[in-house]
């Protein structure tokens, strides 16, 4: 197994964020070895990478994993993993805490979820991202926990379920959870957020908000993304009376989120997801971020490169007028 003063153990790799940070903090250095369950599978489709096969909830898998270390990127979410996902994720991050510092490594770094207004609010998704990062922090190995809403990026599920609403629907049925306010980053800002992290002077465990430049609710969202598309504005009609589980369910099947998935993120869009501060950001001297524009004209780009959405749907947006702004 390759190691050296350098090397960092990636979880959640083969994820949309992973997939991501993984050439950033190459470029920046690191040894980047890529944890995930299935290594055979991950190496047929990136043979050139360091694939180590585990599991975080697994003590043995984690010190395997973890050997010759000096440092981890936290990306594992089980949004969608059964009943009791909440549960496991939570003692799998207290599990990986403790292999990590067995093992010597000297910070984790974690990206989690922005805290709604109300602890008790939000998604059971939203409350684990929350309890997962308290489970690393307090572990015994000095932890950094980024917290951060929508993430725009052509990979993003949050921005799977937007890009599908505004280019299949001329006309939008609003309900009241649509007025709730976020503030998109782009998954270029994130990126840089993970990678200065790891080497950020702390003197202990903390967290951060990762805020984007704008504020924006679920309806200005969806209009702005119509925009930058290049289709007509939308007709919106209001509907204060529809439930979290009826949207989701609307949503699943405009879109082509899991159900499972668009549940959750419906319903952790039922209040305000805003940051506490943009501190980070200037602990960083990184005070220019993407505009949600630019960012989700960014995503439509790298979505080009794809071959045409199939089906009825991928027809609608033809008829749409679509096919020269997204593949």
């Amino acid at each position: 197994m390759v190691t050296s003063a350098r090397t960092l153990l990636l979880t959640g790799a083969t994820g949309f964020v992973g997939g991501a940070v993984r050439p950033a903090l190459a470029r920046a250095g690191w040894h980047v070895r890529c944890l995930t369950r299935n290594a055979a599978r991950a190496r047929a489709r990136a043979a050139g990478l360091d694939w180590v096969e585990g599991d975080v909830g697994d003590p043995a898998s984690c010190a395997r994993a973890l050997d010759g270390c000096s440092a981890a990127v936290y990306l594992v979410h089980g949004i969608g993993e059964g009943a009791d996902y909440h549960g496991r994720e939570r003692a799998a991050a207290s599990t990986f805490a403790q292999a990590a510092a067995q093992a010597g490594v000297g910070r984790i770094v974690y990206l989690g979820g922005v805290a709604p207004a109300s602890r008790r609010g939000g998604s059971e998704h939203l409350r684990s991202r929350l309890d997962v990062g308290a489970a690393l922090r307090a572990g015994p190995v000095q932890t950094i926990e980024l917290r951060a809403s929508m993430i725009v990026g052509f990979g993003s599920l949050s921005w799977l379920i937007v890009r599908d609403l505004a280019a299949r629907l001329p006309v939008m049925v609003l309900p009241r959870w649509l007025q709730s306010r976020t503030q998109p980053v782009a998954i270029d800002d994130v990126v840089i957020a993970l990678g200065r992290a790891l080497d950020l002077p702390l003197t202990g465990s903390a967290w951060f908000d990762l805020p984007g430049p704008v504020t924006l609710s679920g309806k200005e969202i969806l209009e702005e993304t119509t925009r930058i598309m290049g289709l007509e504005h939308p007709r919106m009609i209001e509907v204060p009376l529809l439930s979290p589980h009826l949207s989701s369910l609307w949503v699943r099947f405009v879109t082509r989120a899991k159900w499972s998935v668009a549940r959750e993120v419906v319903i952790g869009l039922t209040e305000d997801l805003l940051a506490a501060d943009d501190r980070f950001w200037r602990l960083i001297d990184h005070p220019d971020r993407l505009p949600f524009a630019d960012a989700a004209r960014r995503a439509l780009d790298a979505e080009r490169s794809q071959r045409p959405v199939p089906g009825p749907w991928g027809a609608i947006e033809r008829a749409r007028g679509l096919a020269e702004s997204a593949a």
